[in-house]
C-alpha cells in the first residue's frame, strides 16, 4: 500500500482544535448551527465549538437542529436489523471485551452450518431479513473459508414467506484477497470500528494477538475498499478515551475515505461501554460517557454528516434509544443477542459478549417504534439494483434517494405486519403507514400506493 495514502491520525491538530474552539460564545455556537441546517456538514473546528455546548437553551437548539436535518433527509424511516454471532473463538486479549482470549469465565463455541441454519430460521421466523454476521477473530479449523460458509448458509435458508435479504458482516482485519473473497459472498455493508484512534489508549487495552496492531487495523477499509467493497461501516467504543477527541479522529478517517475513495462510510456506529463478563474495565470505563454527552454524540454527527447512517445498538436502553431516534439514529438492531446460538436457545449470559440493554423482543421493538410515528424499514432494495457507495450518495445529497426508501420502507414493513406482526402492532402499524403516505410529494406517494397494494395483494420482495 502506498505510504502516502495510509490515513495518519493527527492527534495534535485535534488537542488544538479541541483546545482553541471549544470555548465559544452563543453567538459562534448559532453560527454553526446555522451552517449545520444547509446539511453540507462540517468542519473539525465547528463540531469542536457544538461539543462545549453546556447551556440548556443552546443544547436544546443543538437537538432541535439534529432532529431537522434527521427528518428531511431520513424522514420517519428506521432501518431494523439483528446481529448474528456465529462464533466467540477470539486470538486477541482486548482488556473490554469478554470474548478476550484469557478470559477463561466465557463459554467458547463456534457454531455448525446446521446451527447457523437454524439461527437464520429463528430470526426470520420473526420478521428479520436484514442480518449482521458477527465473528471474534479466530475461526475453526476452516479458517476465513469458515465465513464465507455461513454466509452462503444464511442466504440459503428459507422459511415460509421470510428469507435473509442481506448480510452484512463484522469480522476482523482480512487482506486484500481476503476482502475480494467477501465481496464474491454478495455482502452489502463490511464493518469494523477502530475502538479508539487515540494511539496510547490503544495499546494499553489491546495486550495481544493481531488486533494489538493499530495500523493494521486502521487501514482495513482501505484494503476493504481497494477490493471493491464500496459500503463500509466505521464505528468508535465510547469510553476508551474522551469522546471529542474520538469524534474528530472519526472526522479524519472519514477525510481520507473520501479523498482516496470518492466517498466515504456508509455508516457509523456508536457503542458505549458496556459491563461484559471477565472483564473490570467494561464494568469501570476510563473514560465513561455520560447520557447527556451520549445525546450530544449523537446530534453533533449527524449534523456533521449528514448522509451517512448511525446505528444505535441494543446496549443502550429502550428509553435513551428513543430519544436518540429523533437526534439523528438511521438504524437499530432489535430482539439482540450477541453469543453464539442466543436466537434458538433465548438465553444471553453465559457467552455473550457484552450486557444489553433493550431485551425486548422484535415485535415489541416495531410496535414502540411504529406508535412513536417512525416506519420500521427492512429495505434492500438499493443494494441489489446497485445504489451503492458513491452512487447512493450521489443520490442522496440532492435528496433524490428518499423517492426510492420511503416507498421501499412501506411496502417492507407491510410484509412485516401481514406475516409476522401481533394483532395490536398490526394496528398501530397500519395508522403509522398511512400518516407517512399523507405526509408524502405526490411521487413517492404514489410508489407508496403501488408497492403497498402489489404486497396486500400477496407479493413479496417488491422494490423500487
Amino acid at each position: 500500500m502506498n505510504q502516502e495514502t495510509v490515513l495518519r491520525i493527527d492527534e495534535a491538530r485535534i488537542a488544538e482544535t479541541l483546545a482553541t474552539c471549544m470555548d465559544r460564545d452563543a453567538g459562534h455556537v448559532r453560527e454553526v448551527l446555522s451552517k449545520a441546517s444547509e446539511m453540507k456538514g462540517l468542519a473539525a473546528t465547528d463540531m469542536a465549538v457544538l461539543m462545549g455546548i453546556s447551556d440548556p437553551e443552546l443544547l436544546t437548539e443543538l437537538f432541535a437542529t439534529a432532529r431537522k436535518v434527521k427528518e428531511e433527509i431520513y424522514g420517519k424511516r428506521l432501518v431494523l436489523f439483528a446481529p448474528l454471532y456465529i462464533s466467540n473463538l477470539c486470538g486477541n486479549d482486548c482488556l473490554y471485551c469478554a470474548f478476550r482470549s484469557r478470559n477463561r469465565e466465557l463459554k467458547r463455541r463456534a457454531l455448525m452450518q446446521e446451527e447457523i441454519a437454524a439461527e437464520v430460521k429463528m430470526l426470520i421466523d420473526q420478521g428479520h431479513k436484514r442480518v449482521l454476521l458477527v465473528a471474534g477473530e479466530s475461526y475453526p479449523n476452516e479458517g476465513f473459508s469458515y465465513v464465507l460458509k455461513s454466509i452462503e448458509t444464511i442466504y440459503s435458508v428459507k422459511s415460509g414467506p421470510g428469507e435473509v435479504r442481506r448480510v452484512n458482516a463484522n469480522v476482523a482485519p482480512l487482506t486484500l484477497d481476503e476482502f475480494k473473497e467477501l465481496k464474491s459472498a454478495k455482502i452489502g455493508t463490511y464493518q469494523l470500528f477502530q475502538e479508539t484512534y487515540h494511539r496510547e489508549t490503544y495499546s494499553k487495552v489491546h495486550l495481544g494477538g493481531k488486533k494489538a496492531d493499530y495500523d493494521w487495523r486502521v487501514s482495513c477499509m482501505d484494503r476493504a475498499m481497494e477490493a471493491g467493497i464500496d459500503d463500509v461501516g466505521i464505528g468508535v467504543l465510547f469510553g476508551l478515551f474522551d469522546w471529542r477527541f474520538e469524534l474528530l479522529a472519526l472526522m479524519q478517517h472519514i477525510a481520507h475515505l473520501e479523498k482516496k475513495f470518492g466517498v466515504g462510510p456508509h455508516t457509523i456506529s456508536v457503542p458505549r461501554l458496556e459491563p461484559a463478563c471477565g472483564s473490570d474495565i467494561a464494568s469501570h470505563p476510563p473514560k465513561p460517557v455520560s447520557d447527556d454527552d451520549f445525546r450530544k454524540i449523537v446530534a453533533i454527527l449527524r449534523l456533521a454528516v449528514p448522509y451517512t447512517g448511525i446505528i444505535m445498538s441494543t446496549r443502550e436502553t429502550a428509553k435513551l434509544r428513543r430519544e436518540t431516534f429523533a437526534l439523528g439514529v438511521s438504524q437499530i438492531s432489535a430482539g439482540s443477542r450477541t453469543n453464539p446460538g442466543g436466537y434458538v436457545e433465548d438465553e444471553e449470559f453465559d457467552s455473550s459478549q457484552f450486557s444489553l440493554g433493550d431485551h425486548r423482543h422484535l415485535d415489541e421493538v416495531i410496535r414502540d417504534v411504529a406508535r412513536m410515528g417512525y416506519i420500521p424499514s427492512f429495505c434492500t432494495g438499493c443494494y441489489r439494483l446497485g445504489r451503492t457507495g458513491k452512487d447512493f450518495m450521489d443520490l442522496a445529497k440532492p435528496g433524490d434517494i428518499k423517492a426510492h426508501c420511503a416507498p421501499n420502507a412501506i411496502s417492507t414493513f407491510e410484509e412485516y405486519l401481514l406475516d409476522y406482526a401481533a394483532p395490536k402492532t398490526r394496528e398501530i402499524g397500519e395508522s403509522a403507514i398511512e400518516g407517512m403516505i399523507a405526509d408524502m410529494a405526490p411521487l413517492p406517494g404514489q410508489r407508496s400506493r403501488v408497492l403497498l397494494e402489489q404486497v396486500k395483494s400477496g407479493k413479496r420482495d417488491v422494490y423500487c
